[in-house]
């Protein structure tokens, strides 16, 4: 009975590193950096360029986190991670790139590096990743460990000082104000509390009053300095993930509780922004549904060319749901697939390289999926189109 209690306290310690990401090597610092000045020089003097902003977690984090003080448990740098498409991890909690990487690419802009990369400061010209793996809406989700929305924020307004340095008030304006926002924030507001064997002190609806709260005070402080163009990533099936799956008493059916929560925040979330396009002028965005597109990937995989739509590829237990990949950590046991494009989860709280994209050409293009609306009332493409 002490044993069990031992390794349920160890399982969540390390599953409450959920969303964080890892110091890169130095060598692949190099390699990134040249493709982002290779692309620079090309464009550096296009004055109509559309900016990319990026807040949130870790489904957009490029690798803020290799750069912060925090624990070994919410570090990766280490194979397997980053092998699909960069050969080493880089800083992004997948095989391979993010949903931002790909919007990037599609937008034709370079790379966007981390803002706590150093560096040259032009490559933050064309757009500044501020996401950070394990953040919340909340300061006190895992507080001192990630880097807050709030810090996030304040990180954006010394880049804007920046810009307006560089390029003077009235053009730095007009960049702000032609630039997208990518944002996808919550799901570790609300799966802190499973992942770290806590009860909310307040009811869950009172808590989901309170992120939206403090986004509602985020978006209006963007707006405040120029930006207009958002876009954004509801929460995901959390309750459905691996790691917070094998949490569920009777091991079969997803974390009820969870899964509850970010359907309130979705719910809320889509009322904020309709309500600020109604109230706030020139407010635009858009919304891509992850939760259902998610949902209809892990039950229906084959539709989407996946083969497995439930277990992760890298990790160890049920549908690997133990966040041991790359056995670095405290378990070291784990097992990696032989190809994870067959794969809708990467390890136990985060997805491939092939999801992303999937989920990067919907947000771009939009979509419908059974008659319900995937991405609205913009695609981020026409963002970018949009002076």
């Amino acid at each position: 009975m002490r044993e069990s209690t031992l390794m349920e306290k160890v399982t969540r310690r390390i599953i409450s590193s959920f969303f964080f990401f890892f110091f890169i090597f130095s060598s692949n610092t190099l390699f990134l950096a040249g493709e982002s000045e290779a692309k620079l020089s090309h464009d550096g003097d296009n004055n109509n360029v559309t900016a990319l902003f990026i807040f949130g977690d870790s489904f957009l984090d490029a690798g803020n986190n290799n750069y912060i003080n925090t624990t070994t448990l919410d570090q990766a740098n280490f194979p397997p991670y980053g092998q699909t498409f960069f050969g080493l991890p880089t800083g992004r909690f997948s095989d391979g790139r993010l949903i931002s990487d790909f919007i990037a690419e599609y937008a034709n802009l370079p790379l966007i590096p981390p803002f706590l990369e150093p560096g040259d400061s032009q490559k933050k010209l064309y757009g500044v990743n501020f996401a950070s793996a394990g953040a919340g809406a909340l300061v006190e989700t895992f507080q001192g460990s990630v880097i807050s929305l709030r810090t996030q924020l304040d990180h954006y307004k010394k880049v804007e000082r920046l810009w307006r340095r560089k390029f003077g008030k009235e053009e730095s304006k007009k960049r702000i104000s032609r630039a997208v926002y990518l944002i996808s924030i919550g799901s570790n507001d609300y799966s802190s509390p499973f992942l770290t064997n806590q009860s909310l002190s307040i009811s869950m609806s009172q808590h989901v009053d309170i992120v939206i709260g403090n986004l509602t005070t985020f978006l209006h402080e963007i707006y405040m300095i120029g930006g207009r163009k958002f876009g954004f990533l509801n929460v995901p099936d959390l309750g459905c993930f691996p790691a917070l799956r094998i949490l569920e008493p009777k091991n079969e059916s997803c974390l009820r509780d969870a899964s509850r929560l970010a359907e309130m925040h979705n719910k809320a979330l889509l009322n904020l922004l309709f309500k600020m396009q109604r109230q706030v002028k020139g407010f635009k965005f858009s919304l891509f549904d992850m939760n259902k597109s998610l949902r209809l990937r892990m039950h229906h995989p084959s539709k989407f060319g996946f083969k497995e739509g439930e277990e992760a590829c890298c990790g160890t237990g049920k549908w690997r749901g133990v966040f041991s990949c790359g056995g670095k950590r405290i378990v070291k046991e784990y097992k990696v697939c032989e190809n994870p494009s067959d794969y809708v989860f990467w390890d136990s709280l985060h997805l491939t390289q092939n999801t992303y994209k999937q989920f990067a050409n919907l947000i771009w293009n939009g979509g419908h999926m059974s008659d319900t609306l995937v991405v609205g009332p913009y695609s981020i493409n026409k963002l970018f189109q949009i002076p």
